[in-house]
């Protein structure tokens, strides 16, 4: 079997106009996984991601970190589901809440995402531009069957996406409730690495959300969320 080893993408840009890049920390926390990954003789046969900067800018820290350059399987359907539409539908079907702004911080914004997140899952949202849950689903498990179909030969193979895909790839492979989508995206840390096996029947996931090149005393301040 391959080994899959399914990486969040670095710290994004949390409050600032376009979220949709790397903060310097999140720069540094991909290179570090790099180095991690370099220090142990990890190299990969391929490196799939979705399109998305954040995912992008991930992948080539790590290839910094490792010393390598490597070609990407671009695959769309590892993109995050829009949490700002998401949001949007959110307030529009509970007009009693209060929009959070940026002087709200992290705290109140995350909190309001996670209500939202569990209204999605029981389709009661809707919007022109929002996706629903069931077709989000769908993409993730489509990019996984082309990861199987074209890389269950090799050894080592990357995967960078984000929370909710992470999230949603535990919930499949595991086969929990929904529900438990919510709370593992909420727990996975920027660079954390999902490790496991696959074929092209199945995948085992093994270990979930560890950030072995950030557990250190001088690196503990670099463990983020968003």
């Amino acid at each position: 079997m391959a080994n899959f080893y399914l990486v969040r993408h670095g710290q994004a840009s949390f409050g600032s106009a376009n979220y949709d890049q790397l903060s310097p920390l999140g720069h540094q926390q991909s290179q570090w996984l790099g180095e991690y990954f370099k220090e142990r003789d990890v190299t990969f046969d391929a490196v799939i991601s979705g399109d998305l900067v954040r995912h992008v800018e991930t992948a080539e820290g790590i290839f910094a970190g490792l010393g390598t350059q490597h070609e990407i399987d671009v695959q769309p359907g590892l993109n995050e589901f829009d949490f700002r539409q998401l949001l949007l539908a959110y307030l529009a079907a509970n007009p009693n809440i209060t929009p959070p702004t940026k002087a709200s911080g992290r705290r109140v914004f995350y909190q309001l995402l996670k209500q939202a997140m569990f209204a999605w899952l029981e389709h009661q949202l809707s919007g022109p531009e929002l996706e629903s849950w069931d077709d989000f689903k769908q993409r993730i498990q489509q990019a996984l069957t082309h990861i199987q179909q074209q890389y269950s030969d090799t050894d080592n193979v990357l995967i960078v996406s984000s929370g909710g895909v992470i999230g949603t790839f535990g919930h499949l492979v595991w086969r929990t409730e929904p529900t438990t989508m919510v709370e593992m995206n909420m727990q996975i840390y920027n660079s954390g690495i999902s490790h496991g096996f696959f074929n092209q029947e199945v995948y085992r996931l093994a270990s979930f959300n560890h950030v072995p090149h950030l557990d250190n005393s001088e690196r503990l301040s670099a463990i983020t969320y968003s």
